[in-house]
């Protein structure tokens, strides 16, 4: 498993290129379950290899809010990704899969930092996906 921060970066980079290769998607369903299996780690638990619904994105994500409701919040990022990986690898000739490959990065990079920021304020997410605990711990008071 990479660090999160080489995880970041390949997302940084797959979000810059031009064009994307139907190929990507798989990667990108890759890099989320990395992610995840980050998480999983994080509780103390072995991260899954089953697969539910045929991906180990979905298994590893019931495994990551066993004891944790707050993380149901990624939910449907999961779902979205499997979701944009079927279209992309259903029709990978489609006029919409480099649109489909744009919005898989974005949800993909929504997963990282959503279970990076929860890695690092276990509460975030305990109302919606929402960093402001982490951007108000970032701001500068206010000198007023």
């Amino acid at each position: 498993m990479r660090p999160l921060a080489v995880i970041e970066q390949r997302l940084d980079a797959l979000a810059t290129l031009p064009a994307l290769d139907p190929a990507v998607a798989a990667e990108l369903l890759a890099l989320g379950e990395e992610v995840l299996a980050h998480w999983v780690t994080a509780k103390g638990l072995d991260p899954t290899h089953e697969a539910r619904e045929g991906f180990r994105l979905l298994a590893l994500h019931r495994q990551g809010c066993t004891d944790e409701p707050s993380f149901n919040a990624c939910r449907e990022t999961c779902r979205e990704l499997v979701y944009h990986y079927n279209l992309v690898n259903l029709e990978p000739r489609h006029p919409d899969t480099v649109q489909r490959l744009r919005m898989m990065t974005l949800v993909a990079n929504h997963l990282f930092l959503f279970v990076a920021g929860k890695l690092q304020v276990r509460e975030l997410g305990d109302f919606c996906c929402a960093s402001r605990p982490l951007r108000e711990a970032a701001a500068p008071p206010d000198p007023a």
